[in-house]
């Protein structure tokens, strides 16, 4: 393939952001995502991808939970509905998240959304279901090497100061769940759904 390809659609995508006053979402790669699934690889704390659970001991609704091993890839997510008009994931900008699994027990969608919550504890969890219509779901820079976060922001809302960070809460039984108001952060890398599986055969076969 000619060189100059690369260059043109590396050039392209910078013009695209700054048109656009948007930064893509990249993955680990550092490859700005545009579309397709990804796995969630979390850093600076332990466990693994991110799973749906139920809660309760009732089987529905579904949670967003983390797995308990760090060997575990999870569930890999889709992001959709930004307003931007731009081909890629923007950082920043409200948009939907989803599982991308088959149909659940529970027989609903697998959109992240923002449950009732604990009002003992006074966490609010992030649950699966339909699209969500109060709150909705960002993505931002938490430190070097391509890491984010996930904040939550009322759509009601034009200020910063009312989105809150999605942390990961450790319950009673020990099961991670993806949080707001947390004290314990949850900063991941994302890497595309494919070529992370890859990476974990070739690691299972040597």
């Amino acid at each position: 393939m000619n060189p100059m390809f690369y260059f043109l659609l590396a050039l392209t995508t910078v013009l695209a952001a700054t048109v656009d006053g948007a930064e893509p979402v990249v993955d680990a790669a550092g490859t700005p995502i545009s579309g397709g699934s990804y796995y969630i690889f979390p850093i600076d704390v332990q466990g693994g991808g991110v799973a749906l659970s139920s809660r309760n001991g009732k089987p529905c609704p579904l949670e967003i939970v983390q797995d308990s091993s760090n060997a575990e890839l999870g569930i890999p997510v889709k992001f959709s509905d930004w307003k931007s008009n731009v081909e890629f994931v923007p950082e920043s900008e409200s948009l939907n998240i989803e599982m991308d699994t088959a149909a659940t027990i529970c027989g609903q969608s697998t959109y992240w959304s923002v449950d009732e919550g604990d009002r003992e504890i006074k966490m609010l969890f992030v649950a699966a279901g339909p699209k969500p219509e109060v709150f909705h779901f960002q993505i931002e820079k938490s430190g070097d090497f391509f890491s984010y976060k996930f904040v939550v922001c009322p759509n009601w809302s034009q200020s910063k100061d009312d989105c809150l960070d999605v942390g990961i809460f450790v319950d009673e039984n020990g099961v991670r769940r993806l949080a707001l108001g947390s004290s314990l952060p949850f900063s991941f890398l994302l890497m595309k759904a494919i070529e992370a599986e890859a990476s974990s055969k070739n690691i299972l076969l040597s």
